[in-house]
């Protein structure tokens, strides 16, 4: 205890009597953690945004479109088309255990919408209800998504996007009241609530409408779907999903399953995979900068330490020659050296953790701002930052302490 009473007195003496080195090493300190919070605060924001965006179309699901064979198979030669029907849905459900979920759309990629005296152009999509839940179409309050009674009875109502709904009615509330889709009457029944997508085919939804796919077929009359949506059980499983998927049409339109051309599929788990690998790449890029900052902080402690001892060669010799331990010369300026380290890092989180809450009130109106997202100091970033502090703390002091504890004494009355 007396050691470390004694230790603890030569750290406060030492900085009370440079207290303006004190200050520039804490503020050095302080700055480099406030630049390396900030950079992986962004980065994190970076990454929560895009990720939101990227389950904005839907999670785990991949879209099938049909297309052209290009391999000759028993006996019929390449070149053929393939079209999906209606029931395929119902088919690849039964043989393709390893999907939850299976839909199909038919579209018309040009429908007039008209409400008094305006008209907007716009795609328009035939679908069944659990189009909802695989393509994340959450109504605002006060409105629905289509349901089974409104398949079954046929009914002409109307799911808008909600930059369409804007489109056309401005900003009065659409839900309820009458349009006319191509001359015929349609009532809506919700808007889609407001979004990030970041993968879409077709133009983005906020600028589609759905209706069911029984009014679909009833007015535009089209008897092959344009295209499937399907969702995996498990998103490990959606190659193997795919697979069998393929293997399904390929006996029931006798073409090569091996023909990856005859049906063509967008796999979103896949690239979410490579988008998340993009954003890993991002958050180590501005970890990296972040830390060299820093480093430059801790490399001007080290540099101050070793400016303190040329300074107090002759004093520590002193000290030793009369008895002093060798503790009680590393002790203070490992002490010094933390205790710098971990002011300027208390105080950068603070300034840091302050500039991200009143980043937090910025309005996000912006699109490319919805897409960089706010920064967000997570966890994780807290206990890197401490990590890397710390050792920044530690390094900075040892390698001096170690000096000044192996001064000669005899030799130091020699230093000026």
């Amino acid at each position: 205890m007396r050691g470390a009473s004694v230790i603890f007195n030569l750290f406060l003496a030492s900085s009370r009597l440079q207290r303006k080195r004190a200050v520039l090493t804490i503020a050095s300190i302080a700055w480099g953690s406030v630049a390396l919070l900030l950079l992986l605060a962004f980065g994190q924001g970076l990454k929560n945004q895009i990720s939101t965006a990227n389950r904005g179309m839907g999670t785990s699901i991949a879209v099938i479109w049909p297309s052209e064979t290009t391999k000759a198979w028993q006996g019929l030669p390449p070149g053929r088309s393939i079209r999906f029907l209606p029931e395929d849905v119902a088919l690849i459900k039964e043989r393709v255990p390893l999907l939850n979920g299976a839909i199909g759309e038919f579209v018309t990629w040009s429908a007039n919408f008209t409400y008094g005296k305006k008209t907007v152009n716009a795609q328009l999509v035939g679908t069944d209800v659990a189009y909802g839940d695989l393509r994340n179409h959450v109504p605002k309050p006060g409105g629905r998504f289509i349901n089974d009674d409104d398949v079954e009875l046929r009914r002409r109502v109307v799911f808008l996007g909600d930059e369409l709904a804007h489109d056309i009615f401005g900003d009065s509330d659409p839900v309820g009241k009458e349009l006319l889709i191509n001359t015929v009457p349609y009532t809506v029944i919700g808007v889609l609530e407001k979004r990030l997508q970041m993968g879409t085919y077709g133009g983005p939804d906020k600028n589609h409408a759905v209706i069911p796919t029984t009014a679909f077929q009833a007015q535009i009359g089209k008897k092959y779907l344009s295209n499937m949506v399907v969702r995996a059980s498990d998103p490990k499983m959606m190659k193997t999903a795919l697979a069998d998927l393929r293997k399904t049409m390929a006996a029931k339109y006798t073409f090569d399953p091996d023909d990856d051309r005859a049906i063509r599929n967008w796999d979103t788990v896949e690239g979410q995979k490579v988008m998340g690998n993009i954003l890993l790449g991002i958050q180590m890029f501005l970890g990296i900068i972040g830390g060299l900052t820093l480093m430059i902080g801790g490399v001007g402690v080290a540099n101050i330490m070793y400016a303190t001892i040329k300074e107090r060669t002759r004093e520590i010799g002193v000290k030793m020659a009369l008895g002093a331990r060798a503790s009680w010369i590393t002790g203070p300026l490992l002490l010094e050296g933390f205790a710098y380290t971990v002011v300027g890092g208390l105080l950068g989180l603070l300034v840091a953790t302050s500039i991200i809450i009143a980043l937090g009130f910025v309005p996000m109106n912006n699109e490319a701002l919805q897409f960089l997202g706010k920064p967000t100091l997570s966890p994780a970033v807290g206990v890197i930052s401490a990590a890397i502090l710390g050792t920044i703390g530690l390094v900075a002091a040892y390698f001096p302490a170690r000096r000044a504890a192996r001064i000669d004494p005899a030799q130091t009355l020699r230093y000026e």
